[in-house]
């Protein structure tokens, strides 16, 4: 928290509020061709450019989501195989160092951000994870050091070599390539550090839905619970979490377990009220990507290894009848016009011989490999994009260039058309005619042009008998 005075807001922002020094460059309060006795043709000194200004997209729609998996190269079942495991990593390091929900919430949500901006053909997907959750324990208030969550990494895949984080030849190297990489996913992340917790609204729903009580100790209860919080962990898993708020990723997951368990359903129509707005729409999209995730990796899942796989299709179709039967798409504000045919680039095989996630005994680097875009000026990242998109008219009034179109009627005088005499007339068509024979010279027509002269001459006293 840095001390001062009050920062002006943007729209309030005048003249006499911009910083005066001898040593700063000159800027006009108001362009060229409003200011009194200055010639339109004399050259005005202006300020240094603003720079560039980018505004970080809180939800991602699936059609732009699918658009920047095919920019980076997207593999379908290889990515979903890395998507999966990374975020396993992350659960998995969240409970080894006994770190909240809300930093695995927020770890997931970086990792997914990084991997559909970069190919995987450049980072490994677990120097990724780790990176994220790193990230994470700063962004929530979790304090841990790169080389805890190194080392709880390092003996979670490999428990019959215990390590300690003070282990320096261990974690050395691999602490410096994950601080060099948190750069990376900072701005990626566009430094919004804004994350959505939907554990934290499922838990007040389901204490309205099941009060304490004689009902709210039965094991049918918790075992709703049960599936409900694990399901909220599951979401993590896909690409919900980018697309959707809090309120309707937590409805799919109450109508999704009303659903699997068969009770409580009757209590679900409270919540679609003025205070909680939810499309239905939206909600459907939500469960059916659960549905896609438990019907094709059970295993790699806490509720979808606990039901019988007929029970999953069968809870999918139902889904499916209530999508076409309120004629929703399949997912929302999709537009089929905006679909761009583009070939489909295979990525190569992540992990390299320099990745610490895959020989964790070679140094590391703070210096990674990124495909960054050259630009003027400095990258400033804006979160309210009213406060940009006034300041980008006010600055393009002094920096944008205005060219002026004068039409001008000039006179040109048409040469004369030279004349040639009949002689030069002919003489220049006989040699048009002679040099167009491309290499064979022209035949003599005298009768004194010697024997080699006429080709058929010869052929009189031998003939072809």
């Amino acid at each position: 928290m840095t001390t001062g005075s009050m920062p002006i807001p943007l729209n309030q922002l005048k003249p006499t509020h911009l910083p005066t020094s001898p040593m700063a460059p000159s800027i006009p309060t108001e362009p060229a061709s409003k200011r009194n006795g200055v010639n339109d043709h004399e050259v005005v000194p202006i300020g240094p450019s603003p720079g560039l200004s980018s505004n970080p997209p809180r939800y991602i729609s699936e059609q732009t989501l699918q658009q920047m998996l095919k920019s980076i190269g997207y593999d379908e079942a290889r990515e979903d195989t890395y998507r999966l495991k990374g975020v396993q990593l992350i659960d998995s390091v969240r409970q080894s160092i006994s770190l909240p929900v809300k930093t695995f919430d927020t770890a997931a949500t970086y990792y997914h951000r990084f991997r559909i901006r970069f190919p995987s053909a450049e980072y490994n997907y677990e120097d990724v994870a780790l990176a994220s959750l790193f990230v994470a324990c700063k962004v929530e208030d979790t304090i841990k050091k790169s080389k805890d969550v190194l080392c709880a990494a390092h003996n979670i895949r490999q428990p019959h070599d215990q390590r300690t984080p003070d282990d320096k030849k261990m974690f050395d190297g691999p602490s410096k390539f994950t601080v060099g990489l948190e750069r990376h996913i900072l701005e990626t992340i566009g430094f919004d550090f804004q994350a959505q917790y939907p554990q934290k609204l499922l838990i007040k729903l389901l204490r309205k839905m099941f009060p304490k009580g004689e009902k709210g100790d039965s094991p049918e209860v918790k075992k709703f619970i049960s599936d409900a919080y694990d399901m909220s962990i599951d979401l993590y898993k896909t690409f919900a979490p980018l697309k959707q708020p809090s309120f309707p990723l937590v409805m799919a997951i109450l109508e999704l377990t009303v659903l699997l368990t068969g009770m409580g359903g009757d209590q679900l129509p409270q919540f679609y009220s003025d205070r909680y707005p939810a499309r239905k729409g939206c909600v459907l999209e939500v469960m059916l990507d659960l549905m896609d995730l438990y019907t094709q990796f059970p295993k790699s899942t806490k509720v979808g290894s606990r039901y019988n796989l007929n029970k999953l299709m069968d809870v999918k179709i139902d889904i499916n009848k209530m999508l076409s039967g309120n004629r929703y798409h399949r997912h929302l504000a999709w537009c089929d016009k905006c679909v761009q045919d583009s070939s489909d680039a295979l990525s190569v095989t992540p992990g390299s011989a320099i990745s610490p996630a895959t020989n964790s005994s070679l140094p590391g680097t703070t210096t990674v490999k990124r495909n960054g875009k050259s630009s003027e000026g400095t990258l400033r990242f804006v979160f309210d994009h009213e406060d940009a998109r006034f300041e980008r008219e006010t600055v393009a009034e002094y920096f944008d260039d205005v060219y002026e179109e004068i039409e001008e009627d000039v006179e040109e005088r048409i040469p004369d058309e030279p004349r040639h005499s009949s002689r030069s007339v002919h003489h220049s068509h006989s040699s048009h005619r002679n040099h167009t024979d491309h290499g064979w010279s022209p035949y003599s027509r005298s009768r004194h042009g010697g024997h080699n002269s006429d080709r058929h001459k010869g052929r009189k006293s031998h003939g072809y008998y």
